[in-house]
Formats: C-alpha cells, sequence, structure tokens
C-alpha cells in the first residue's frame, strides 16, 4: 500500500441484499464493459478512458442513479465509481447500458484501498461523496468514511485547484465532515461554512421526500489549495 494509510475499519458492512433479475443480468453481462478490476497498480485513466478530459472519482454512489444523471449531463467530463455492493453495481451499469454513456468504469472494491493504491497523485479533477452512511451511534463514529487519514489521502490524489464535494442529511454528520476538511492545511472551503448545492448534483427522491418533511441536506465543497 502506498503511503502510510493503513486500513483497519471498514466504513462499511457488507449487507448484499436482494439484487434483482435485472440488476443481476446487467452485472453479468455488462462487467466486462465497464468495470475496473481491483488491483494494487496505479491507474491510467486517460488510456481506459480513451481521452483526455476532466476525472471525476465518485466514493459511494449507491444504486447510482445520481451518478448516471451527472455524467449524462456532463459528456465531457469522465466519471470513476467506487462502490462495494453488487445490486447497486448492476443498477448502474444497466442505466448505463440504456443510455448509452461510456464515461464511466466502475470499480467493486473498498474506496480507501482504491484510493491508496490505483489513484496517482495530483490525477482528480474532482471527488463526489454524496450521502456517506453517517454511522449515528457514537460507538460507530470509527466506522465513517470522512476521517482526517482519508481525507488527507483524498486531498493528495486532487490537482490544485480541483474540489471534494460532500453532501449529507444528517446534521451531526455534516459538522463533523467541515470540521475534518477544514483542518487539512491542503484544502480551503469554497463558502464560509456549507456551500449553495451545485447545480450537477441531481436532487434525489429520497432528498426531496426529507425537504418536504423539513429535513434539512448539507453541502459541502473544499477545494485543493496547495
Amino acid at each position: 500500500m502506498t503511503g502510510e494509510y493503513k486500513r483497519t475499519i471498514r466504513s462499511f458492512v457488507l449487507r448484499q441484499g436482494r439484487i434483482s433479475d435485472a440488476q443481476q443480468r446487467a452485472y453479468d453481462e455488462l462487467l466486462p464493459r465497464y468495470s475496473i478490476d481491483y488491483q494494487p497498480e496505479i491507474l491510467d485513466l486517460s488510456q481506459i478512458f480513451q481521452r483526455q478530459a476532466p476525472k471525476i472519482l465518485e466514493i459511494g454512489f449507491g444504486m447510482g442513479t445520481a451518478t448516471a444523471q451527472i455524467a449524462a449531463a456532463m459528456p465531457h467530463q469522465d466519471y470513476l465509481g467506487v462502490e462495494v455492493h453488487t445490486p447497486g453495481v448492476g443498477a448502474l451499469m444497466r442505466l448505463l447500458d440504456a443510455e448509452q454513456l461510456n464515461n464511466v468504469r466502475i470499480i467493486q472494491h473498498d474506496a480507501v484501498e482504491v484510493l491508496a493504491n490505483m489513484i496517482a497523485e495530483n490525477s482528480l479533477d474532482g471527488v463526489h461523496i454524496f450521502f456517506p452512511d453517517p454511522w449515528p451511534k457514537k460507538r460507530h463514529h470509527k466506522r465513517r468514511l470522512i476521517k482526517a487519514p482519508l481525507v488527507k489521502l483524498l486531498a493528495s490524489r486532487l490537482k490544485v485547484g480541483s474540489y471534494v464535494h460532500l453532501a449529507t442529511d444528517w446534521q451531526e454528520y455534516a459538522e463533523w465532515m467541515l470540521e475534518v476538511l477544514s483542518a487539512e492545511a491542503m484544502l480551503q472551503n469554497t463558502a464560509e461554512n456549507y456551500a449553495v448545492k451545485p447545480d450537477y448534483r441531481p436532487e434525489t427522491k429520497f432528498e426531496r421526500r426529507g425537504i418536504n418533511l423539513g429535513h434539512g441536506v448539507w453541502d459541502i465543497v473544499f477545494r485543493r489549495a496547495a
């Protein structure tokens, strides 16, 4: 593993859940087209996508709806999605195939190990982490993805001037995220505290439902300053 980051506590529990017939079929048929196998070697993202274009990493894309929408709206950018859960991987590949999108690739593996071992320093134009598991119970906070070592690793993979965009619907986690990112010397907040939701991030049906119930959503956008 490159650098000093050592993975000890997972930020996820591998509950695969039920995979639908359509998701399983997409997974079986489309994996060679859209997936990249995990291996501890630095990727040449321009070679993988066969072009020079901005490269955005998304960590934990869930069922992939927002990922596919962003990729369709931003065809000039390439997206590397990292997700551990098979139903979500199958669901996203099905969406990519239906829309004939060729600017997304998927790695089904732990995101921290992908960042440490497969992503070159100063290579990414952006990182999206939308609605990660908040692990709300205090005894589970150690499982949270957004922690100082991960943020430092992530910042080192960004080009200077590139961004990391987080979103959460848990206020306490938003405060946690803001504190952790503010403490990283390589990053600088683009807002005084929380950012206005960028236009490129779609509003999910779950987010809309929460907003209608009076729940908040917090976007945090930092840029690599040095």
